[in-house]
């Protein structure tokens, strides 16, 4: 087998040396450019492994460079050499398609661990994966081939979408086509961690750190080490919360409570939230430089209502999986069902078609799940599926941002999202602390409590 072949570009022959000095010894082939003329000639006179380009060239920069090989050789993926502490310049690389970048001065274990990263990515994983992955509608289409492109990358990415609608299934993906897939997949619901223990959570403590921390524990950066963190509704993070995770994303290092030093940490960041990040940035209960960090790239999860051709293909597919499930429920016979698939009727179908799923896939699968217990004969008729009957009004006057809206959806729905911000809105007003968010509210503590793992299982 043939070694690895890495284009390296930069105008500093000391620079070079060290790239070159550091790299064959780990069994990998280095050809070298001073510019981004030369460097483009070389990438079209043979295929590389990996392209490790400085920020600043005589006749252009890496960005250049990145652009010209995400257009004509995507298959090779890019990594930039940035000014120490130039993170502006950081994200830029990446939103031009760089797979990651590495600061001056460089480290050479930062540098070996980044260039052995590069060159564990398998193009070839994703059509098999991407398979169990269902639907047929444009919108899915589109971000079928955007999950499989920014697999590629390092880049931070924010996964937008409404409750239910597969963000975590998206960012799961994205790890498994990517170089991290043997890695560590960590999911963190930030707003189900109390205030005062996210610092540890995130960033592990010491030993006799504070009262009950009887032995070291790593935090989820560490957990995820090499890996992928997922950081699901990351909007409910505290302020003061959200300035630390920022400076563990841009220095790539975390302190562990208790600690005199920081601890280095190899993790991917990925997050999520079905509220609107550019709004609490505006009404400054969202810091803007955290948002700016990891909304590098956003990649937009549709509801199932924008698509909803692929109700029947994703319908019969979560039936199968169902189908398959040895801790199935059972019928009205007493007798598991698991050799056979149900099959949907026409005006099951139909229905499920029409239907808006405020909770999205996750519904769906909720939906009929139930119907394969209510069902005979092996077949989901109409009634078997139970679907909400729709209370509607036709012109239903709220005020939102001081402006009067007209709403028609279920009442049941429309309560319950009142509800919901308005516990939500009082958590904010009190930074996450709930026992001064039930009083705002006027309910017990308990009754908050309540409320909020009621909203959990729900999402």
């Amino acid at each position: 087998m043939s070694k690895p072949l890495c284009l390296l570009v930069d105008d500093e022959s000391d620079i070079l040396e060290l790239l070159v000095m550091t790299l064959e010894p780990m069994d990998i082939d280095c050809v070298t450019a001073e510019n981004l003329t030369k460097a483009k000639e070389l990438m079209r006179s043979k295929s590389y492994d990996l392209c490790l380009t400085d920020m600043r060239l005589p006749d252009g920069d890496g960005l250049d460079l990145a652009n010209f090989i995400g257009q004509n050789y995507p298959q090779t993926p890019v990594a930039v050499i940035t000014a120490f502490g130039s993170v502006e310049t950081a994200v830029q690389a990446l939103k031009a398609g760089a797979f990651d970048f590495i600061s001056k001065p460089i480290k050479l274990p930062e540098l070996r661990n980044l260039v052995s990263t590069a060159l564990r990515l398998l193009p070839e994983r994703g059509e098999d994966l991407m398979s169990n992955f269902v639907g047929e509608s444009e919108v899915m289409l589109i971000l079928r081939t955007k999950i499989e492109r920014l697999a590629r990358s390092q880049a931070p990415i924010y996964i937008k979408g409404e409750t239910g609608s597969g963000k975590e299934v998206v960012a799961r993906m994205i790890q498994k086509l990517g170089v991290r897939a043997d890695k560590p997949f960590v999911p963190v619901n930030c707003g189900a961690i109390p205030s005062e223990l996210m610092e540890s959570e995130f960033f592990g403590h010491k030993k006799g750190s504070f009262t009950g921390a009887n032995t070291d524990k790593p935090g989820l950066f560490q957990v995820a080490e090499d890996g992928t963190l997922f950081l699901d509704e990351i909007a409910e993070l505290p302020l003061s919360m959200q300035a630390k995770l920022l400076r563990a994303i841009q220095e790539k290092q975390v302190r562990p409570v208790g600690a005199q030093k920081e601890v280095p940490v190899n993790v991917r960041i990925l997050s999520a939230t079905h509220r609107d990040l550019n709004q609490l940035v505006k009404l400054g209960k969202f810091r803007q430089d955290l948002f700016y960090r990891i909304n590098v790239i956003e990649l937009y999860v549709p509801p199932l209502r924008k698509r909803s051709e692929d109700i029947p293909i994703l319908a019969n597919h979560i039936l199968k999986r169902f189908t398959l499930k040895p801790t199935l429920k059972v019928n009205k016979s007493q007798q598991p069902r698991l050799s056979k698939q149900p099959r949907l009727s026409k005006d099951a179908i139909k229905a499920l078609k029409k239907y808006k799923f405020p909770g999205n896939v996750r519904e769906l699968e909720n939906i009929l799940e139930r119907a394969m217990t209510l069902c005979e004969n092996n077949k989901i008729n109409l009634s078997d599926l139970q679907l909400p009957k729709k209370v509607e009004f036709e012109s239903l006057q709220l005020l939102e941002n001081g402006k009067t809206i007209s709403l028609k959806q279920p009442l049941e729905l429309l309560l319950d999202k009142v509800e919901k911000e308005t516990i939500l809105n009082a958590l904010e007003q009190t930074d996450g602390n709930k026992t001064k968010a039930a009083n705002l509210l006027g309910i017990s503590f308990g009754a908050l409590r309540h409320r909020l793992r009621k909203f959990e299982k729900e999402e």
